[in-house]
């Protein structure tokens, strides 16, 4: 008879945005007559910009001759995207990072969780707390978890780090040294950013240990502050440390679309010599097709002249969004964080609500649906995520109707 990974009957519940999805519905089956604005997920509203569009319709008209026609795309991504990844992304930036260390997904959400592949089963791996859920709960799929308290809310074989008000929503070096270090800025789901010389203490702390840093660079793109670095590799020895993923979704609106990439130097190694490049490249080719070549030529078209000033305007159009709801949700008495170099706005539960108390009261009485912070882990609870990427007028309703009960 066959059996099943008993590692995935360990993980708790359905993956978050699975459960608000099914309470959404039940909801709106119940009251069909309410609107119901969504500022929870983040999935981006605004059509893709017209470069893109462009690239988009050039490569179907492309897919149709004979003589243009492409088949099964270069596993690890075309060169025309890579090399200009390497240009745009990092040697504009100073950043010593070459297109044969750039590897082209379908996406972000996909490389942040299969990258624990390439680990040892072993690894002792370290999380903010909130955090993104993928990361955590691939890693419990693979079995290097241990075993989960459902009081606390923490698996045995985890290390946490505390991200809450009163440090800052910044975490400190963790007690006990792991191997892999999981980082999110411009910050999932708190909106919190960091500073190059603060990133640079991580770097070197992960040199120090001989730790590796995945870095989740997903929002960089709606970075506004100059101190605030757009890469890891802006950073002195990253290269020996770090891998970075990034994600064509929220800068240019490819959610729908799916692109993405990660960055893994090759300077990367064990004490033997193995390069986690190498094991990358070769996971990469055998578990991955490439990504089609209408989203590569697509993703192209964003680092255009075009494309560039239509993308930063789509940005902005959001980080609009960010500010009426940080500022409206401050004028009524909120606590309230993010929503200036990232899309996220963090506040504060009222009245002492749990996440979820909270998440249930503003869809029955505002009609609003947002994300409970518990939901990214057990420092999260008492705290609740806006996404700024709903509609102007959405967001300016949805706002006014939390304002007013």
């Amino acid at each position: 008879m066959f059996r099943v990974n008993e590692d995935y009957l360990k993980l708790p519940g359905s993956y978050l945005f699975s459960t608000i999805a099914k309470k959404v519905s039940a909801f709106s089956t119940e009251n069909p007559d309410r609107k119901i604005i969504r500022l929870g997920i983040g999935d981006v509203t605004q059509p893709l910009c017209p470069a893109v569009i462009k690239a988009l319709h050039s490569a179907v008209d492309e897919m149709a001759d004979a003589s243009t026609f492409k088949g099964y795309a270069p596993d690890l991504g075309y060169d025309f995207l890579r090399n200009t990844i390497a240009q745009e992304d990092y040697k504009s930036r100073g950043c010593d990072i070459a297109a044969d260390e750039i590897f082209v997904s379908d996406g972000a959400k996909s490389d942040s969780g299969n990258i624990q592949e390439i680990f040892s089963k072993d690894t002792r791996i370290a999380v903010c707390d909130p955090v993104y859920p993928v990361y955590v709960d691939t890693n419990v799929m693979a079995g290097r978890t241990g075993t989960y308290d459902s009081t606390t809310g923490l698996w045995s074989n985890v290390i946490y780090m505390p991200c809450t008000a009163e440090n800052g929503f910044s975490p400190e070096f963790p007690k006990e040294v792991p191997d892999l270090i999981y980082l999110c800025y411009p910050n999932n789901p708190t909106g919190a950013s960091i500073t190059k010389d603060e990133l640079q203490k991580w770097v070197d702390y992960a040199n120090k240990n001989g730790s590796v840093i995945v870095y989740d660079a997903a929002y960089e793109a709606y970075i506004s502050e100059e101190n605030v670095p757009h890469s890891i590799y802006e950073c002195e020895g990253a290269r020996t440390c770090a891998i970075e993923i990034r994600s064509f979704s929220k800068n240019a609106g490819f959610t729908g679309t799916r692109l993405g990439f990660t960055v893994i130097p090759k300077d990367i190694k064990t004490a033997d010599g193995v390069t986690l490049h190498q094991l990358w490249a070769r996971r990469h080719g055998t578990k991955f097709n490439g990504a089609p070549y209408i989203v590569q030529k697509a993703g192209e078209a964003v680092y255009s002249a075009e494309g560039k000033a239509e993308t930063k305007s789509q940005i902005a159009y959001y980080m609009n969004n960010a500010k009426y709801i940080y500022d409206g949700l401050k004028a009524a008495g909120y606590s309230v964080y993010g929503g200036v170099n990232a899309p996220y706005i963090w506040l504060k539960t009222p009245n002492n609500m749990t996440s979820w108390e909270f998440f249930d009261f503003l869809l029955d009485k505002a009609n609003v649906v947002g994300t409970p912070g518990s939901g990214f882990g057990p420092s999260g609870e008492g705290y609740f995520r806006l996404t700024a990427f709903g509609s102007y007028e959405n967001t300016v309703e949805a706002i006014d109707r939390i304002k007013a009960i």
